[in-house]
């Protein structure tokens, strides 16, 4: 297994390029990989664990869905491969401002989140992740935008719950701590 996560480890890093962390300035494969590392805490599942590292492929990247399909299953099986690509789609944000020009950000959050709602298990339990992650850096770096990233995080934590309960409960103490750094208020 290791193996192949050092091999979808690289094939992210590659094509993510040259592209860096917004507040922190690294790699951007970096964010995958403690997006994954922190599943790995939760589950062993190598479809999830892949797709931890892949999930802002196909949205920031010019990986199209079948290219990605072949990569996978270069390394796993066609199941395993198929269960990645369902949960890197399911995480593959939808109402984006290039696809929806006429609608503001409040709305595409909104309707964004009744799409994320009835994602699986699996890749609920990498959103929380991803939270966490983006979470950490964003007060000290862009406080202005801060505000509106982690309601709009807190907004999510509230309606999808069918990932792992104790990390969803470290995903809402995470930005219940940032909100509250923020704001100086308790919640």
């Amino acid at each position: 297994m290791e193996d192949i996560l050092q091999k979808i480890t690289t094939f992210a890093d590659f094509v993510h390029a040259d592209q860096v962390r917004k507040y922190s300035r690294e790699r951007y494969i970096a964010h995958p990989v403690r997006v994954m590392e922190c599943c790995r805490r939760y589950s062993n599942d190598i479809s999830l664990l892949s797709a931890a590292l892949l999930h802002d492929v196909l949205e920031d990247t010019n990986v199209g869905r079948e290219p990605l399909r072949d990569f996978l299953l270069s390394l796993v099986s066609q199941p395993v491969a198929e269960k990645t690509m369902t949960i890197v789609t399911e995480l593959t944000d939808v109402f984006v401002k290039s696809a929806y020009p006429k609608l503001n950000r409040r709305q595409r959050k909104n309707k964004e989140l009744d799409r994320l709602e009835k994602i699986s298990p699996d890749a609920q339990l990498i959103k929380y992740a991803d939270i966490i992650d983006n979470c950490m850096k964003i007060v000290d770096e862009d406080p202005d935008f801060a505000k509106v990233y982690l309601y709009e995080c807190r907004a999510i934590l509230r309606r999808l719950d069918k990932g792992n309960k104790d990390l969803h409960n470290e995903a809402v103490k995470t930005v219940d701590e940032r909100i509250m750094s923020l704001t100086g208020n308790k919640l």
